[in-house]
């Protein structure tokens, strides 16, 4: 089985030797393959692949047990010889590059390489319990089937659209499974599909058979559990092909990193599970499948380990191997680098079991240096060093200089005091540090994703405001997007303390949140305790929604404001316009119409009918003055007549003249 490291993010190939479980192999990030031995808890043997950064070991699993046949030695008693069939000494492991090595813990040294038969990286190994056949799955959705005689590929097919992430072969040998989109049970005589399963929305990471029994009797099982899933699901293959949904499921706190089991004969008999979380913890289950449960199964026990520091620390335990014994088995915990072995006997029947273990003490390990085979190369100026990691992340290497030239440097120092030694270093600094005023080199965006995870890590605040100024989302997306999983937490802590300050901070701040959340909500989803980490974001969010109904009303208020202060403006500007007017234009009006005219406006009053009797009256005065007018006006016409007469007369009179 594969299995990843408790905290870390890398998935790293870690398993038991089958039987015995007396050696431990397992990949650490510098690519190496080392096999410990867990009895005297030393090194067994390490093997440093060629170009073991460029092709990197995905996938390990041991060969099935068989006689050793070594030069000629004593003849060994019955116990000897059964000890030496039960050895398994052929390790296969997938690179990245399409290839399968076969390795030799008997010889120490590489057995053969399989080639050819994948055009991408190779996801899963498995062995064939009987014959020397592999089966490998790879990125290109390929399955092939290895003949290690002759070293060459013997079939291959498509398997799926997708990745093929996980294989399995049953006990038996005559079935296969594999997964990518779809799980598929393939008959390996006639390389046709038996049947399919569908359930998982990710990728498949294990697949492991149950039990041992025939698939027409009904009682065929196999486990199943894929990436960022805390469940693990367990299938029935039945005759009558009812088969699609799973029968049981197991809770974990975790997607699954390691899985050991021990399958089981018969209806009467338990399956043992022991689970390795990618969080460290192991879980122990007991079940007897037959047939379908509802509620899904919790572990009988979880495990845990802790330092025995005043402030205790979490252990990540890397791979588990179930006794022959129900509560003995084997434990693999800490580094990669450095596992420490150890068997336990689970007494307490408690739910939650922590050990508190002294690393300290227990990796005083002893590498044995006459089976290593370990060559460490030279590194001079002028050659470059791949490192991997993030990119544009590199570390610093020393080059190994010639004797003379670390002879001139150690006479050079011996002749210099220790005052212009510090000269020296006084001068070299300050010079570095006007060069760096002067230089002031921009950020790449290359560097960002390890300039955020290198400012988490030391929580130096220039370094993440210098990123977090950062206005293209673009960048801001392709930074987090680079992020690895441990450093996401920090990341929404950073910017949780950021949000609560400026408000024109928390606008560059709350993109930063939102790439966050796009890209790693799954794996914030996945984690236990999210509630308690992410209490103080969801309180400071929650507040800030609340303000917002408030700003939305004082908004539309001040809104109404500006637009009626607004309209005022516009009415007095419309005001100051000059309303003299340029032309007047005057209809001729007669006497006549004018008493009528005020009659017509006399009507609008309300007293009428009074009105018009005032009126008849006055024009009955008005009849009489004009009779008693015309009396008197005949004498004055007649004398108007005569002075007129007079007039004319005088006119002729001058006109002559």
């Amino acid at each position: 089985m594969a299995a990843g490291g408790g905290s870390s993010a890398l998935q790293l190939p870690c398993v038991f030797s089958p039987k015995s479980r007396q050696y431990l192999a397992l990949c650490a990030q510098d690519g190496r393959l080392r096999i410990w031995n867990t009895d005297s808890k030393t090194l067994h043997q390490e093997y440093v692949p060629s170009a073991h950064l460029s092709a990197t070991c995905t996938c390990i699993t041991w060969g099935p047990c068989r006689t050793l046949k070594e030069g000629p030695q004593r003849k060994k008693r019955k116990s000897e010889a059964k000890q030496v069939e039960e050895r398994a000494d052929l390790l296969a492991m997938g690179t990245a590059a399409g290839t399968v090595l076969i390795y030799s813990t008997a010889k120490g040294a590489l057995h053969c390489t399989l080639d050819g038969g994948h055009s991408g990286g190779v996801n899963c190994v498995q062995w064939h319990p009987e014959d020397s056949l592999l089966y490998s799955g790879s990125d290109d959705g390929n399955i092939v089937e290895w003949d290690l005689q002759t070293g060459k590929t013997k079939s291959k097919w498509k398997a799926d659209r997708a990745a093929v992430t996980s294989l399995c072969v049953s006990p038996d040998g005559k079935l296969l499974l594999s997964a990518g989109q779809v799980i598929k049970m393939w008959d390996l005589e006639t390389k046709k599909v038996y049947r399919k399963f569908t359930g998982h929305s990710t990728a498949v990471t294990t697949l492991c058979f149950a039990t041992m029994r025939p698939p027409d009797s009904n009682g065929l099982y196999f486990l199943s559990g894929a990436a960022h899933d805390r469940l693990l699901s367990v299938w029935q293959v039945r005759a009558d092909g009812n088969d699609k949904n799973s029968v049981v499921s197991f809770t974990l706190t975790d997607e699954p990193q390691h899985i050991d089991v021990v399958a089981s004969n018969s209806k009467e008999e338990a399956v043992r599970l022991a689970v390795v979380c990618k969080d460290g913890q192991l879980h122990l289950f007991e079940h007897f499948l037959n047939g379908p449960c509802k509620k899904p199964l919790s572990p009988w026990c979880s495990v845990q380990m802790s330092d025995t520091n005043p402030c205790p620390q979490p252990i990540p335990l890397l791979a588990a191997a179930l006794g022959a014994e129900t509560r003995s088995m084997q434990l693999a915990y800490g580094n990669y680098l450095q596992p420490v072995m150890e068997k336990v006997e689970m007494e307490s029947f408690e739910r939650h079991v922590c050990l508190t273990r002294d690393i300290k003490t227990t990796l005083s390990l002893s590498m044995e240096t006459t089976v290593s085979k370990v060559k460490t190369p030279v590194v001079n100026n002028k050659s470059k060093v791949l490192v991997p990691g993030l990119p544009g992340h590199q570390a610093p290497v020393k080059g190994t200089y010639l004797g003379s030239e670390k002879r001139k440097m150690d006479t050079a120092a011996k002749e210099m005091t220790i005052a212009q030694r510090l000269g020296e270093i006084d001068l070299s600094s300050a010079s570095a540090a006007k060069g760096a005023q002067k230089e002031a080199p921009s950020l790449q965006t290359d560097n960002y994703a390890v300039l955020l995870v290198q400012g988490l890590e030391s929580g130096d605040a220039s370094i993440l405001n210098k990123v977090f100024q950062t206005r293209k989302d673009t960048v801001i997306k392709k930074t987090v997007a680079r992020l690895p999983l441990p450093a996401v937490l920090p990341l929404v802590e950073a910017l949780t303390q950021r949000l609560q300050g400026h408000p024109f901070s928390a606008v560059l701040i709350v993109r930063w949140l939102k790439a966050v959340l796009m890209h790693h909500t799954s794996y914030l989803a996945s984690l236990p305790d999210l509630v308690s980490q992410l209490g103080m974001l969801y309180h400071m969010i929650e507040s800030r929604v609340k303000v917002f109904h408030k700003l939305t009303k004082l908004h539309g208020k001040l809104y109404l404001l500006t637009t009626q202060v607004a309209r005022n403006d516009s009415s007095n500007m419309a005001s100051d316009v000059d309303h003299t007017a340029k032309l007047v234009y005057e209809e001729e009006s007669s006497d006549e119409e004018a008493p009528d005219d005020e009659g017509l406006a006399g009507n609008d009053s309300d007293n009428w009918e009074e009105e018009e009797e005032e009126a008849e009256a006055e024009e009955a005065m008005e009849d009489e003055i004009i009779e008693l007018d015309d009396d008197d006006d005949d004498e004055p016409r007649t004398g108007s007549k005569e002075n007129g007469e007079e007039d004319m007369e005088h006119e002729n009179e001058s006109e002559e003249e």
